[in-house]
């Protein structure tokens, strides 16, 4: 059983997808971080980030691993590097190159199919594209303030002033949902929430009566 949560950034997806498989006692599969070992492996290498096929030539000759939060670029822990300033700006050309989405696709699948089969996984295209068979897709949502004030509260962040958080989300938002690979949109069959108002607890809860109405639990 896959449980597959979208959407963009400050919508507390993290926080939720990991309270999920908490309470469900499944794996949790952060695939936004992939993606970013996959930046830093381009950044690391010096290679231009509008050069697709030399991007894609890093990221195949790379292994990315993931597990309990914690990232890893050929075994080395990267979990805190992918944070940074450098790799945040050049996260969304990187994951816009198609080549590197199949292979990041191939190691998201793989991570999955090494965990049983079962996991919660977040991410921009899992319900769309990385598991489109998913029992059960969410996609969170939130109003643009909203989501800005959130990640004014996360350590990478840090300091910042809201309003250039909220260009920069407002930015990769752009970039994330009309880039011709994958575009961040929800799945026809996902069930959409609205963050704005709710609590974590709150749409935990959704998102579990979505799984008992399943029968999965």
């Amino acid at each position: 059983m896959v449980i597959a949560i979208d959407g963009p950034g400050g919508v507390g997806k993290s926080t939720v997808a990991s309270r999920v498989a908490g309470e469900l006692g499944l794996p949790h599969l952060d695939t936004g971080a992939t993606y970013r070992a996959a930046t830093l492996a381009a950044l690391e290498a010096r290679a231009a980030i509008e050069d697709a096929g030399a991007v894609a030539a890093v990221v195949a000759a790379v292994d990315i691993g993931y597990e309990s939060g914690w990232t890893t670029l050929d075994g080395r822990d990267v979990t805190e590097a992918i944070r940074s300033p450098q790799v945040t700006a050049a996260v969304s050309p990187v994951s816009a190159i198609p080549e590197v989405r199949t292979l990041v696709v191939a190691v998201q699948r793989r991570w999955v199919a090494d965990h049983g089969g079962r996991a919660v996984v977040e991410g921009r295209d899992i319900g769309t594209v990385v598991f489109p068979h998913a029992a059960v897709k969410v996609f969170l949502t939130a109003r643009p303030e909203v989501r800005a004030r959130r990640r004014a509260g996360d350590a990478e962040t840090a300091g910042r002033a809201v309003g250039d958080i909220a260009a920069e989300l407002a930015r990769r938002d752009h970039l994330d949902s009309t880039r011709e690979a994958s575009p961040l949109q929800p799945a026809a069959d996902a069930a959409i929430i609205d963050t704005s108002e709710l609590g974590i607890d709150e749409v935990v809860a959704e998102i579990m009566g979505l799984v008992e109405a399943i029968g999965e639990r």
